[in-house]
């Protein structure tokens, strides 16, 4: 069945730039090398890469000679994983179609944004060979939790109503769990603190990622949030040199399909 026989839903308060992700984001395929190494692709397997972007990690990951397939709720950033020669597809991860398709579906810096879990899982267990694996790193329990304080204050102080939180950041107790409830053997789990260097700064990374904080304001509203809570930052985030870090914490895992 094609991934375009399932409705598409996406988050229309998070919408993307291909360009401005390239810019913004580009350290995020960067700093997936160490959970590609962990997914350890081989020729000839076919591979889904979950939340694939605009497919600079897909790419290196078919270097390898795996057949590699990226599904995004994004149709900007697909368009730039086709653009790389990616057999990129649109699809809601939280309804994906395939059927025992994939020897393993890969996942870097996707799964936080994908806020029903348990339904995610279950498409990447139905997309999975028996006996298939289940790489992924992803925001852990506190990620950016200094960055979305610093928002929400800044919210608050121009009398905007604070959002829903717009992200999942489990710990690994919790999507151990999840795992396990859905037929995976975890192999290995682990979260990590992870201060990551922000090559365009704090208003580059709130460009890119702050937009479900943002949604139903004006610009001149946006701006003074996103001025304020760079303020806010400046402190803890910005080095005596001018160097931004965001305080990510990940969270990785490799899990198994369980063979009944």
């Amino acid at each position: 069945m094609s991934a375009f026989d399932s409705p598409y839903t996406a988050d229309a308060s998070q919408t993307w730039n291909a360009h401005d992700y390239a810019i913004d984001a580009g350290f995020v395929p960067l700093l997936g090398g160490a959970v590609a190494r962990l997914l350890d692709p081989q020729r000839g397997e076919r591979i889904l890469d979950l939340g694939c972007g605009d497919g600079v990690l897909s790419f290196d990951l078919a270097l390898s000679g795996a057949h590699v397939t990226g599904v995004d709720s994004s149709p900007e950033l697909i368009g730039a994983a086709r653009a790389r020669g990616i057999d990129a597809q649109l699809m809601d991860a939280h309804a994906m179609t395939f059927e025992r398709r994939f020897d393993a579906v890969f996942s870097n810096a996707a799964l936080h944004w994908m806020r029903e879990p348990d339904k995610v899982i279950d498409g990447v267990r139905r997309a999975l060979r028996p006996g298939g694996r289940f790489v992924a790193e992803m925001g852990g329990q506190g990620n950016v939790a200094t960055i979305t304080s610093a928002l929400q204050a800044a919210l608050c102080s121009n009398g905007h109503a604070v959002p829903a939180f717009p992200w999942y950041f489990p710990d690994q107790d919790e999507y151990a769990e999840r795992l396990r409830a859905h037929g995976f053997q975890v192999r290995h789990i682990e979260s990590m603190a992870r201060p990551t260097v922000l090559p365009t700064g704090m208003h580059g990374w709130l460009r890119t990622f702050a937009a479900p904080f943002l949604a139903g304001l004006d610009a001149v509203q946006r701006q003074r949030v996103l001025d304020d809570s760079v303020a806010l930052l400046t402190p803890s985030q910005r080095d005596a040199h001018g160097q931004w870090t965001a305080d990510y914490v990940r969270l990785r895992f490799d899990a198994r399909l369980r063979t009944f």
